[in-house]
């Protein structure tokens, strides 16, 4: 994998681990778990790193095994069953094997609920496998598909992002028909990672639920600011650029250690045409990201309660609120009564707004709405 990228900070995708910051107590506890057949469940909001902490650990899989398969399959989309169906198979058909007339009949022989096509891929001018899934078979397509994967033999690690997804389908017995492929391939290991604590707790730590106790559970934090603030520090460093300890403590404190955001930050700072950095830079960057956004801000607030509004305010100016119905802090930001305060939490929980962190403390997940809430709202009342 090159490292020569114009900008360290990247925002999508993984590009090897120079541009991958620490995880390494994480990254080893995920590989001695897959590689010893235990599978796992990693939790943690979105955009805290949990997808390239995925690909990074099938980095480091495939760089100790190069004849391991790993596949990252993001369900957060699927509306159903067949969508996911579909995603799964078109994921691993023809993957295991090269391509070949040989392979392509044998794969039309195999699957008999779900149909492989042929085609070309345009932009790469490569052959490419589709699976057409009858919505009358799916239960047994899911079952062809699984039976693939065990019938190669060969070592598969597979990654399903926003599993908490399969839990909004229509169709009932989604988790037993899973669960039961699942637990039935010796050969294929599985991530199950999600981004909704309770409902992920829900699946894999309820015991009536055919997951119970299934995986080894990875409940993923903040990376540690001086680790963070060491590699940023450092990568500014290669390029003949000056970030101050200062400055980066502001960044980190400021979104709260959420790592998109951080890199988000640097990255628009990396890319200025200086080699050393003012709070005036800074700010400039922040405030043209939070008037970038005015308009879905202002339509965020449009859409909830002005009693939800001024919740959502008084924890964006705390930063962080662990209990939300003390006196103390309902007096100083005008809140009534605790019935109205638990009504309004919940609803913006629900609505994704506003996150707990792993000590129960609240605060809003958008940390560029955060920012907005307090320049624009700070005087609502």
């Amino acid at each position: 994998m090159k490292n020569n990228l114009a900008n360290p900070f990247v925002m999508a995708g993984y590009h090897g681990p120079t541009y991958f910051c620490d995880r390494k107590e994480e990254s080893e506890k995920m590989i001695l778990a897959l590689t010893n057949e235990r599978d796992l469940t990693l939790i943690s909001p979105r955009r805290i790193g949990k997808t390239g902490l995925i690909q990074h650990v099938f980095y480091l899989l495939k760089e100790a095994d190069p004849a391991v398969n790993c596949f990252y399959l993001d369900i957060f989309s699927t509306q159903n069953l067949h969508d996911f169906v579909t995603l799964f198979g078109n994921m691993v058909l023809g993957q295991l094997d090269p391509f070949s007339t040989t392979i392509m009949n044998k794969m039309m022989a195999f699957f008999k609920n779900c149909r492989p096509s042929f085609s070309y891929d345009s932009m790469t001018d490569s052959p490419k496998l589709l699976l057409e899934i009858d919505a009358a078979h799916l239960e047994n397509s899911l079952q062809e598909i699984f039976q693939y994967l065990q019938e190669s033999g060969k070592t598969c690690f597979i990654a399903m992002d926003e599993f908490q997804q399969i839990t909004t389908w229509p169709e009932k017995g989604v988790e037993t028909l899973l669960c039961s492929y699942i637990q039935s391939l010796p050969n294929v290991h599985f991530i199950f990672s999600g981004s909704k604590k309770h409902l992920m707790d829900a699946i894999f730590t309820s015991v009536n639920h055919p997951f119970y106790q299934s995986t080894q559970e990875i409940v993923l934090g903040a990376i540690p600011c001086e680790v963070y603030q060491q590699f940023a520090i450092q990568l500014f460093s290669d390029a003949g650029k000056i970030l101050t300890e200062s400055m980066f403590h502001y960044i980190y404190d400021t979104m709260l250690g959420h790592t998109w955001y951080i890199q988000l930050i640097l990255n628009q700072l990396y890319a200025l045409p200086k080699k050393e950095y003012s709070e005036e830079d800074l700010f400039h960057i922040l405030n043209a990201m939070l008037q970038e956004e005015n308009a879905t801000y202002n339509t965020y607030c449009e859409m909830i309660t002005k009693g939800q509004l001024r919740l959502l305010i008084a924890i964006a100016k705390e930063k962080k609120v662990a209990s939300p119905f003390e006196n103390s802090f309902m007096k100083k930001y005008d809140l009534t009564a605790v019935s109205s305060v638990k009504l309004a939490l919940n609803s913006l929980v629900d609505k994704t707004l506003l996150l707990q962190d792993e000590n129960g403390g609240y605060f809003v997940y958008d940390r560029f709405f955060s920012l907005w809430l307090e320049k624009n709202k700070g005087g609502v009342r």
